[in-house]
């Protein structure tokens, strides 16, 4: 994989880039409003709206209607959030939760386990947490003048986010099968 002298690179070093908090209600008004505002409590941004893409009579909603909404963190409010999320999983993913590009993710039922206090007139919601994981110098990627692509060595890899997750959490990781839940 890596040898000694590569991983004492500063440049190899994994890190958080970014994480998305989720809440997908599936209807607008009241309760997407609410949820938005749970969002909003939880990291002090304002969410984004998610649209519908098409319309699903059985569900009930219409083509770009607001369902859910998201907020993007980042930086050092993004591993806070991350460690009291992981709190609520006691630090266990399944091996499923990690994506081939190096990223993971996971998803929690009760927004009043990462400490919020339970207040009546919002209810419960649940959460997605998604986190992007990047090497420093990923910005090539993105950067406007003389782009160019992360070299496959310099990527993140499903196997690397595993151990970066089992190193810096002390996180378990269970081997689940599909069909088990």
């Amino acid at each position: 994989m890596v040898s000694d002298n590569k991983s004492a690179n500063p440049m190899r070093e994994i890190r958080v880039a970014k994480m998305v908090l989720n809440i997908a209600v599936g209807e607008s008004g009241d309760r997407l409003t609410k949820a938005a505002k749970v969002l909003e409590q939880l990291t002090g941004q304002t969410p984004v709206f998610t649209k519908a893409r098409y319309t699903v009579r059985s569900f009930g909603i219409r083509r770009n209607e607001k369902i859910g909404c998201y907020v993007t963190v980042r930086g050092e409010k993004a591993l806070q959030l991350l460690d009291s999320g992981l709190k609520v999983k006691e630090y266990e993913l399944i091996r499923r939760n990690f994506s081939d590009t190096g990223n993971f993710g996971f998803g929690i039922n009760e927004h009043i386990d990462l400490g919020i206090k339970y207040d009546p007139s919002t209810g419960i919601y649940g959460m997605d947490f998604y986190v992007v994981l990047e090497r420093p110098g990923y910005r090539v990627s993105r950067r406007r003048r003389t782009q160019t692509k992360v070299g496959c060595q310099h990527r993140v890899t499903k196997e690397e986010a595993m151990k970066w997750f089992q190193t810096k959490y002390d996180g378990v990781i269970l081997n689940k099968e599909v069909g088990a839940m």
